[in-house]
């Protein structure tokens, strides 16, 4: 929900830029009148979602500095990558 007001709050800024770029005529009317329905909507959809629990944070990897084993990578080709024997210009 956060995510999605945030979206439709960056969606009534550019409108906002756009109206001082092109000026103010019916079909930015027409776009503001459709961004502040959205907004409206997404409030009563807001309105109408019980509070669920917040996701879980995930656990987090920590990746080691250290080279990766190069066995790992025996079975695959070097594309784009060029030779082993030889570096690129």
């Amino acid at each position: 929900m956060t995510a999605a007001q945030r979206c439709v709050d960056d969606l009534a800024r550019s409108i906002s830029r756009l109206e001082q770029h092109i000026g103010t005529g019916l079909e930015i009317r027409r776009v503001r009148s459709d961004a502040e329905h959205l907004r409206e909507s997404l409030s009563l959809l807001r309105a109408a979602t019980p509070d669920a629990a917040p996701a879980p944070l995930t656990e987090m990897v920590t990746i080691p500095d250290q080279p990766y084993d190069s066995g790992l990578w025996n079975d695959v080709d070097d594309e784009g990558l060029g030779a082993k024997d030889r570096h690129a210009p």
